[in-house]
């Protein structure tokens, strides 16, 4: 029996690394199971990073000075930098005062998720599934009709993105529906994919590296040559991990700026 298993942890370590598949983002329920407050793992590294993002900017704004110290300078930097150069700079501080607060909570709340997928415990970006840059890009989708039927009128919003001035009549057969599901789908859509897409390839990416790293330097029959290799597939792994980090913050800062670009076209055009 003993012998029977030692062969076949050979075998199955000859087998190959074990390699991450799309599978790892649909986890078994680890708390509630069987109920419809279901937890799995993806959904408690949501909570987590949601309940310390509340916490960490909670207690800055209760312990904020008037002078800012350290780590008041820093979150302030981060509000400044959205303010103006995400919101302000395509709205214009006007427009784009009363957008604030919604373009930063997009920003900070997607970056944290973003970086869940570098943290050692979690391991696995927030954002990692389809349903939560759904729910940040139906909550865009709302806020620019909201706006457009405020400023503009919900036939006049329509008008004007369907049937721009200036088309030859016949066009707008072909223009009018493919402009209504931009606005309704493409949007949305495109802001899903983008966010979705990125922290799924950058998780399969890094896991790679460490189950090729696993392999070689553990699992590898051959050990003076596997543990060279492991160690090269550690470094590639520890460079995207760090090139992750940069895309957690691109990823938030291009879904802001994508995001105050849709809210502003659905103002009238300024004289």
């Amino acid at each position: 029996m003993v012998e029977a298993v030692g062969i076949g942890t050979l075998l199955a370590a000859e087998s190959g690394p074990d390699l991450p598949t799309i599978n790892d983002f649909l986890p078994d329920p680890i708390l509630f199971a069987g109920t419809p407050f279901a937890i799995n793992r993806i959904m408690l590294i949501r909570i987590v990073a949601t309940v310390v993002l509340l916490v960490v900017l909670g207690i800055t704004a209760q312990r904020a000075k008037l002078i800012p110290g350290r780590w008041q300078g820093v979150v302030e930097t981060g509000i400044d930098f959205v303010r103006d150069s995400v919101v302000y700079q395509i709205m214009g501080e006007v427009r784009g005062r009363k957008h604030v607060p919604m373009i930063a909570t997009l920003f900070f709340t997607i970056f944290v998720f973003n970086l869940c997928g570098i943290i050692p415990g979690m391991n696995m970006a927030a954002t990692a599934t389809v349903v939560m840059p759904l729910l940040f890009a139906v909550w865009v989708l709302i806020q620019y009709w909201v706006t457009a039927v405020r400023e503009k009128g919900l036939w006049g919003f329509v008008r004007d993105e369907c049937f721009p001035k200036g088309v030859p009549w016949p066009v707008y057969i072909l223009l009018a529906p493919i402009q209504l599901c931009e606005l309704v789908l493409i949007r949305p859509a495109s802001l899903t994919i983008r966010l979705f897409a990125n922290m799924v390839s950058g998780h399969l990416l890094v896991a790679s590296c460490l189950a090729f790293t696993q392999y070689w330097v553990i699992e590898a029959s051959n050990k003076l040559a596997g543990i060279p290799v492991g160690m090269l597939w550690f470094v590639f792994g520890l460079v995207l991990t760090l090139f992750e980090a940069f895309v957690a913050f691109l990823q938030a800062y291009v879904f802001a700026i994508l995001s105050t670009v849709y809210i502003s076209m659905s103002y009238p055009e300024e004289e």
